[in-house]
Formats: structure tokens, C-alpha cells, sequence
């Protein structure tokens, strides 16, 4: 496994979160209030989390948890309700301010890598968008999920399954098989059933098993 620098992993997220903002552009006032895989939340509130991510360097994030009593839901809330605007262009206009920043609360750059792809393909797929993060992006964020438990349980939900992708080099895990596309295996690391489907090998019924159990 090939390590990426800071700065590589910090061009990824720029160019990924460039990618969302033209697909964004395109959309409908209706579109921007679809829903999402992420929980309850539209495409509207989706990106205002991806802006919120990008505000918050560790004093900020730390001050807002502390005011939240380290309540992760309502901390998330109240920095999503600050960055949304009054109109989904103001939203839109808000978020690719930041397409460029680097700031994040702590010094885990792959993992907010993740957050970018996530919540991006958390918004294309329930609106069919056909523009997939590319395998480069992917293939650092799927390494870390399989690695670390972090902002979701990834590593938990594939202990003790073999992981590989079948159009990028990322493998990882000893056990019953799962193998699907960099993009699959992402998304499922991240507790995402929709992309359960695209996934084939015996370890598949094991995901999907603990994914259900962990969603309901």
C-alpha cells in the first residue's frame, strides 16, 4: 500500500469537492431538496455539513463539541443550520468558497477525504448523477475505513473480511471475500445498504448483516 502525502491527499479533496460544486450547479430547486443516504437530510443540508467541515479547524471544532457536550448529532446540527443559506444558491455559493480550504480538526486528512466522496456520492446516487470520485481519491479513503474507525465504524463492519477492489488496487483483510468496485467498498465501509448490490463474494451476507444491524 502506497502512502499518500498531505498535500496529495489535500488535492483530491479539492478537486473532488470541485466536482460536487458543477454538479450542484445543475440542479433544480426540487433537487435540492431530494433526499440523500445520509439519514434525514437533503441535498441541501448535506452540503452544508461539507461546508461546515471545511470552516472548522481544532479550536473551533473542539469549542463547538464542547457547546454541543460532546453530542456529535447536535453539534453537526448547529453547524449545518449556521452554514445553509436563505436559498440553495447561497448554499451553493458558501460551499465552493471553500472547495479550496485546508482546514480540518485534526491531522487525519484521509478521513475527511472520505467525507468528501461520502457525502458526495451520498447526493448523486438518489439523484442518478453518473460522476463517480475517481479510484485515485477512493482507493487512500477505503485504506483508512478498513484501518481505522473513525467518523463511521468502517473497520468494525469489515473485521474479519477480505476486501478487494476490481478496478483500482486497494485490498485489504483476511476472511470470507467481498469484492466490488473502490466506490462499493467505500460506501459500505461507510454503512451505506444502497450500494450492497454491487458487492459479490461470500463475505457479502456477513456486510450486509452487520450494516442492517447497525442501521436499525
Amino acid at each position: 500500500m502506497s502512502t499518500l502525502s498531505d498535500n496529495e491527499l489535500w488535492a483530491h479533496i479539492h478537486a473532488e469537492r470541485a466536482r460536487l460544486a458543477e454538479d450542484l450547479s445543475r440542479l433544480s430547486r426540487e433537487q435540492w431538496r431530494h433526499e440523500t443516504l445520509c439519514g434525514q437530510w437533503d441535498v441541501e443540508q448535506v452540503v452544508a455539513h461539507l461546508t461546515a467541515a471545511a470552516s472548522l479547524g481544532q479550536w473551533r471544532w473542539l469549542r463547538s463539541m464542547l457547546g454541543a457536550r460532546f453530542r456529535p448529532d447536535v453539534h453537526n446540527q448547529r453547524r449545518l443550520d449556521e452554514y445553509r443559506g436563505q436559498t440553495p444558491a447561497e448554499t451553493l455559493d458558501t460551499f465552493t468558497a471553500v472547495v479550496n480550504a485546508t482546514v480540518a480538526p485534526s491531522k487525519d486528512i484521509a478521513a475527511y477525504l472520505g467525507e468528501v466522496v461520502v457525502h458526495a456520492t451520498d447526493i448523486r446516487h438518489p439523484l442518478g448523477i453518473d460522476n463517480v470520485p475517481s479510484v485515485e481519491a477512493l482507493t487512500p479513503v477505503a485504506h483508512f475505513f478498513a484501518r481505522r474507525n473513525f467518523t463511521v465504524n468502517s473497520r468494525t463492519l469489515v473485521s474479519g473480511l477480505q476486501l478487494r477492489a476490481i478496478d483500482g488496487p486497494f485490498a485489504a483483510g483476511e476472511g470470507p471475500l467481498v469484492r466490488g468496485t473502490t466506490l462499493a467498498l467505500v460506501m459500505s465501509m461507510a454503512g451505506r445498504a444502497a450500494f450492497l448490490d454491487d458487492l459479490e463474494g461470500p463475505g457479502v451476507a456477513t456486510l450486509r448483516h452487520r450494516i442492517t444491524n447497525a442501521s436499525g
